[in-house]
């Protein structure tokens, strides 16, 4: 005698039981991974976040530099520019005062009988037309120019008889050197 028995049912049972569960297991792993991924997404959305916001700090930080450079820049050009104009008045004020000192001394230089007809000055280098009456003339007031503490030793160029033929017209250059009593006149107030 044989007994049959038919485990196929059971067997159905715990297959569709272990069925089910692996299932669960899948459908809780694939919520498990959903909220895991909306975890990580939410991490990374505050860190784009606060990233976005140290962008955007920096970037103002930035443009707050950038127009202070700028400013800077404003001011160097200014005081630049205040720089040249202060030398351009310094320049101004030497050359006032060499022209004063050069018309001071020619005009203390002058002899007797000497009449100035043209006067003008490159630099350093003053060239002189002048008329006298006689040749001993010309040579008191080379003589005289010479021994002027703002002129060196003059350098005469043409001696030529006057228009009326007793008069002398002559034409010397000097060098005009600044005396240290003008430039301490200068500095003192």
């Amino acid at each position: 005698m044989s007994i049959n028995i038919n485990l196929l049912p059971w067997r159905e049972a715990r297959r569709e039981k272990r069925t089910r569960r692996f299932y669960g297991v899948v459908v809780m792993m694939f919520l498990a991974g959903i909220g895991l991924g909306l975890g990580v997404l939410q991490v990374y959305q505050q860190q784009l976040s606060a990233q976005q916001q140290r962008n955007a700090y920096i970037t103002n930080h930035i443009e707050r530099l950038n127009n202070d450079i700028a400013d800077v820049q404003r001011y160097q050009a200014t005081a630049a520019r205040l720089g040249e104009q202060l030398t351009l008045f310094q320049t101004l004020q030497a050359e006032r005062i060499g022209t004063v000192q050069l018309f001071n001394n020619i005009a203390a230089s002058v002899v007797d009988g000497v009449v100035y007809q043209r006067l003008s000055r490159s630099g350093e280098q003053v060239s002189f037309s002048a008329m006298a009456g006689s040749e001993r003339q010309v040579s008191d007031q080379l003589r005289q120019i010479a021994s002027m503490p703002g002129f060196g030793v003059p350098q005469l160029s043409e001696v030529a008889s006057g228009d009326d033929g007793t008069s002398r017209v002559f034409q010397f250059d000097v060098v005009q050197s600044v005396v240290e009593e003008a430039a301490a006149e200068e500095e003192a107030p």
